[in-house]
């Protein structure tokens, strides 16, 4: 089994945080440069944050710059997106894959984000 696993979305108020995971499973994760991307409705996916194989060094778009923080945990095989200060903006589906992806790569289910009143 080879996969990616988004959890941690939900609904959040605007300026609160969620913490998203993405755990790989079949596969080493610390191999790879990895990336959190998200897609809104009727909108191209966009990369929000990618962070180096061992974690040395990450990147952001200029969206979340300063609200969002990408880490890893290659032990656990886990890469984390910590989203603060949240924006209605923000609300998407939210996925991560290899940075960057494969031709043809596999997007999973994702996980909902919802940021609202």
């Amino acid at each position: 089994q080879v996969q990616l696993v988004e959890s941690g979305g939900g609904l959040a108020q605007p300026g609160g945080s969620l913490r998203l995971s993405c755990a790989a499973h079949g596969f080493t994760l610390g191999f790879y440069h990895v990336g959190w991307y998200r897609q809104a409705p009727r909108k191209e996916r966009e990369l929000v944050a990618r962070i180096t194989d061992k974690g040395e060094s990450t990147t952001y778009a200029d969206s979340v710059k300063g609200r969002f923080i990408i880490s890893r945990d290659n032990a656990e095989n886990t890469v984390y997106l910590q989203m603060n200060s949240l924006k209605p903006e923000d609300t998407a589906v939210y996925y991560c894959n290899k940075y960057p992806p494969a031709d043809n790569a596999y997007w999973g289910q994702g996980t909902q984000v919802t940021v609202s009143s």
